[in-house]
């Protein structure tokens, strides 16, 4: 098989929860672990920091790869779900892995995969790590896929464990509350293994410290130590002030990644650079500064209040859920505009109203669909933002709502497209006719 016969191959050979959601989701490890067998065990082989959470896990994961690469390390990135690329999910220093070794790993396990029967999220772990085994990395950032303790990034051992923060999503296969999810994602903490949480909250943090304390885990709520005291935007930077709550050092950072909710996840990172020092690693202040001023281009992130245009300006952003739709509008409020044009489209297994209420009625509607079977019709979602007043027109695709948009869009507009990273995966700007 050439590249594009693989990739045919893995999208429709191989249940994908992208597409199909539920029925793709294996409620065990045992095809992570048979995998991982064939293979002769590649999890135990790197080293690496596991990152779970419901909001900016995919952020801070790639921020703090982003410093450990300035810091000299050969770093590994394993995230999901990608957007234009498959090959965006599994990086060493910012380079996506190579079309020949998807191709000849595919192969490899070829008749493994007819008996096995693994997912296409399986696959593409299994396939990560024996890729950073290969190419003998020095760390590795690990971002799970979904919930955590079943999660099939689950079975390495890392240096250090970290859940950004608790909100409701996928309540179907993680639970419908807070304290159920929250025990989902505390999966990921192992025996004697410090764990970070990125965000204290009253209704999940017992659950973290009693699972903590079975594990005998060292954990540190990372909202404990430091705060962002201040912050500004800087054209299309974000300035932060951080200030440690014990000392009270003052330290400033420019992130070229501009949504103000990296305020909260610029906390969980310092807090993970801050336990790596302590285990042995040597990241320097000088990588810091350069990694978190560098994430797009370090390691190819994509997505987070990603400015495509300006005059009028394009955001996308691929936020999805409850708590992402409430960053999301705080953010709408931040940026300068006239008016506002709202490209959306989501998947059904959401609670949808629940996240189109945080959006604004004084807004023009452009609602379509992902091309997978899980989007929610364009007139369903349309009928849903009916009822709580949101009013707009339907198109098929992303393309057709984009180009509407911006053909009733004046230069000092704002539009944004938001509440699918499917959706936001199909935007292709070169499309789109200024």
């Amino acid at each position: 098989m050439d590249y594009f016969q693989t990739i045919d191959y893995l999208f429709n050979r191989l249940p994908m929860f992208s597409r199909t959601g539920a029925q793709a989701y294996k409620s065990d490890l045992s095809n992570i672990l048979s995998l991982s067998k064939l293979l002769q065990h590649p999890e135990k082989k790197f080293r690496s920091v596991h990152i779970a959470g419901t909001n900016g896990k995919g952020s801070t994961s790639h921020m703090l790869a982003a410093i450990l690469q300035r810091a000299g390390y050969k770093t590994g990135l394993y995230t999901s779900p990608h957007l234009y690329d498959f090959r965006e999910r599994i990086r060493i220093n910012g380079q996506m892995i190579p079309e020949s070794f998807v191709t000849r790993f595919t192969e490899k396990l070829m008749s493994s995969i007819e008996s096995i029967e693994p997912s296409f999220f399986e696959i593409t772990v299994a396939m990560a790590f024996d890729w950073f085994v290969e190419q003998a990395v020095d760390i590795a950032v690990v971002e799970v896929g979904l919930g955590g303790r079943l999660d099939s990034t689950n079975i390495i051992l890392p240096e250090l464990s970290v859940i950004t923060n608790i909100s409701y999503d996928h309540m179907d296969l993680l639970g419908n509350t807070l304290q159920k999810i929250a025990y989902e994602k505390a999966g990921i903490i192992k025996p004697g293994i410090p764990v970070i949480v990125g965000e204290e909250q009253a209704e999940t943090k017992e659950v973290f410290i009693q699972v903590a304390q079975l594990n005998q885990a060292p954990i540190s709520f990372a909202s404990r130590k430091r705060f962002v005291e201040d912050w500004k935007f800087n054209g299309h930077r974000l300035e932060i002030e951080l200030t440690d709550k014990h000392s009270n050092e003052k330290k400033y950072y420019s992130l070229d990644l501009p949504g103000i909710y990296q305020t909260k996840n610029i906390v969980t990172v310092a807090e993970a650079v801050s336990i790596l020092n302590q285990r042995g690693f040597e990241i320097p202040e000088s990588a810091i500064h350069t990694g978190l001023q560098n994430v797009k281009k370090i390691t190819g992130l994509h997505g987070r209040w990603d400015i495509l245009h300006e005059d009028p300006l394009l955001v996308l952003d691929v936020g999805h859920n409850e708590e992402g739709m409430k960053e999301i509008a705080k953010q709408i409020e931040l940026t300068s505009h006239e008016t506002l044009h709202l490209v959306v489209g989501m998947v059904r297994d959401k609670a949808i109203e629940n996240i189109l209420r945080h959006l604004p009625k004084h807004a023009n509607y452009y609602f379509t669909r992902a091309q997978i079977p899980r989007a929610l019709p364009e007139s369903e979602l349309a009928a849903k933002a009916e009822i709580i007043g949101l009013k707009g027109k339907t198109f098929p695709d992303v393309r057709q709502a984009l180009q509407a948009a911006v053909d009733h869009a004046h230069p000092k507009d704002l539009i944004l497209v938001c509440g699918s990273v499917f959706l936001a995966g199909e935007v292709n700007i070169k499309e789109i006719a200024f």
